[in-house]
């Protein structure tokens, strides 16, 4: 743990002395959403390989880099694209970006991620606001010695997705008329897609959408005291008794499709967030 707090301290440092902002929101864009920080001009931009000890993105359609930037009036820190379980990373190597933001002193984190609608009401294309996840990855970064200056042995999760986060989101998206759902997201490990049997039993356990991430990251910032606004876009909707394939490429595209109602969404979001 010890060497680990280390690489964190080096990799904090060493983006201080590179970002224009002191940013207070951190962002997370997944599979697909890269291009909804396109329109956003980018005051610095850092390759995760060159941030000692970051890990790198191996995933389809994610960029792998840091944007440091104003942003709707805020001072905002944009990674453009993540770590999964299923590439072989640990969930501390993926708590790594998280702890660093941390250590810069975000305050707020928006994270979003492509998922598969297991709600029958839901069409590809959708967003869902995320009321709560459940976690069937069998993983979980705070395993084994803890950080006490990070956070405590036992973190509640009984708020994991600010509240107050949620009202906002919804409220943002009723006046810009904007549909979105709220649910509760499935966290598994992937990377080969649910069965149909799998996904009656998601959606017996309470499942609204489904997807391979997102759940390490939101324990982490819960330990570190950062709340968390979750934002989905739904790429393909498992339906078990019809069920279709859903090709990575579909989903890409997809998701691509729906980045620039995100990023109006997260722009209008941003623009309302009181940081004090």
């Amino acid at each position: 743990m010890e060497s680990f707090l280390q690489q964190v301290n080096e990799a904090a440092h060493y983006l201080t002395a590179r970002l224009p902002v002191h940013p207070r929101i951190g962002v997370i864009l997944g599979t697909g959403l890269g291009g909804a920080a396109e329109s956003v001009s980018e005051s610095a931009v850092v390759p995760y390989s060159e941030i000692p000890h970051f890990p790198l993105s191996t995933a389809p359609s994610h960029e792998g880099r840091l944007i440091g930037r104003e942003w709707a009036g805020q001072s905002v820190l944009i990674m453009q694209g993540r770590f999964h379980l299923y590439e072989g990373y640990s969930p501390l190597q993926i708590s790594f970006p998280i702890r660093i933001m941390a250590q810069l002193g975000i305050r707020f984190l928006i994270v979003s991620n492509a998922a598969g609608g297991l709600n029958p009401n839901y069409r590809a294309g959708d967003l869902m606001l995320v009321s709560d996840h459940i976690n069937l990855t069998g993983q979980n970064p705070l395993a084994g010695p803890n950080a006490d200056e990070w956070g405590p042995r036992f973190p509640e999760m009984t708020e994991p997705y600010c509240r107050n986060l949620q009202q906002l989101a919804l409220g943002t998206a009723l006046s810009e008329r904007i549909l979105l759902h709220r649910g509760v997201y499935a966290g598994v490990m992937g990377p080969s897609l649910e069965t149909a049997a799998e996904t009656r039993m998601l959606r017996t356990l309470g499942a609204d959408a489904v997807g391979m991430s997102l759940i390490m990251e939101n324990i982490t910032a819960v330990h570190a005291g950062i709340k968390v606004l979750g934002l989905s876009v739904i790429t393909n909707v498992n339906l078990p008794d019809n069920y279709q394939p859903a090709p990575v490429e579909q989903i890409i595209a997809t998701a691509n499709a729906s980045a620039p109602t995100l990023h109006r969404l997260m722009d209008r979001l941003l623009a309302g967030m009181k940081i004090s």
